[in-house]
């Protein structure tokens, strides 16, 4: 049995499903299939917060009504919660406590015996704090439950004729910021509003990072040179000024997902 044949199996036996959907590209096949094996039984919800770039809840509506789902939307609380804006190390989870603390109650009131999530199997050889709060509160990771890898999503994703099977992926905005850095709504716009800026002018796969007042962009490492020999750095650098960024400054080492994670891996070693 091949691994799409296996998650729509596992759909068909829980009947009805709750999806905690971020428009991401692993939580959308998670709709998607469910979707397609059990209808309107079928919800994608998305959590709204500071840290959702509003280009990626564009995405996610523009996603859900191509796949046909019911989508809704619902607010969540993180910023107010010190333990996540003071930027611990183990700041998703309290992120995911809060998402799943509002998804759980909506779930259980609708008669949804679990919240589904687009864990994946790769995501759990990684440092993923996030991934033990949902596990708390009982949600359920189909993908990760079957094996399927993060390569695998877009195979099956593309197999299944969405378009947006190369979309990059997109965490939240606080992984923009160092540990213990505190994460403000206004810092989170700033860094949000820089990586919109230059989507727009064409970098797809990128990062902003900010560090105080200095935003780093990461780019891929072949796509380094022509960035430089594209951009117009003056304008650029105006343009991150005023948003708000003192100064602007290019990784040459490249985009790579996971980088702060680095300063855990230095500590451990000490």
């Amino acid at each position: 049995m091949d691994k799409l044949t296996q998650l729509q199996t596992l759909f068909a036996e829980m009947e009805q499903a709750l999806i905690a959907y971020s428009g991401g590209i692993d939580s959308t096949l998670v709709a998607k299939v469910a979707y397609d094996v059990l209808g309107e039984k079928a919800l994608a919800v998305t959590a709204v917060s500071p840290s959702l770039l509003p280009e990626e809840l564009d995405d996610a509506q523009t996603q859900a009504e191509t796949i046909g789902i019911r989508h809704e939307l619902v607010e969540t609380q993180e910023m107010d919660n010190p333990n996540y804006t003071s930027n611990p190390v183990n700041r998703c989870y309290f992120c995911k406590s809060e998402l799943h603390d509002t998804l759980k109650p909506l779930a259980i009131a609708r008669g949804y015996p679990y919240v589904m999530d687009g864990v994946n199997a790769d995501d759990l050889q990684d440092y993923r704090p996030g991934i033990q709060a949902a596990k708390e509160r009982g949600a359920r990771s189909p993908l990760a439950e079957v094996g399927i890898s993060k390569a695998d999503v877009r195979e099956i994703t593309k197999q299944l004729g969405l378009s947006w099977w190369d979309k990059p992926s997109q965490p939240c905005l606080s992984s923009r910021f160092p540990y213990g850095e505190e994460i403000t709504v206004a810092k989170l716009q700033r860094v949000g509003r820089a990586e919109i800026y230059l989507r727009q002018q064409g970098w797809k796969k990128l990062r902003v990072r900010s560090a105080g007042d200095t935003a780093r962009i990461e780019l891929p490492p072949d796509k380094i040179k022509d960035f430089v020999i594209a951009t117009d750095l003056a304008q650029l650098t105006a343009k991150f000024q005023g948003l708000g960024f003192m100064f602007v400054t290019l990784d040459l080492e490249g985009y790579q997902s996971g980088k702060l994670n680095r300063v855990l891996e230095k500590a451990e070693t000490r």
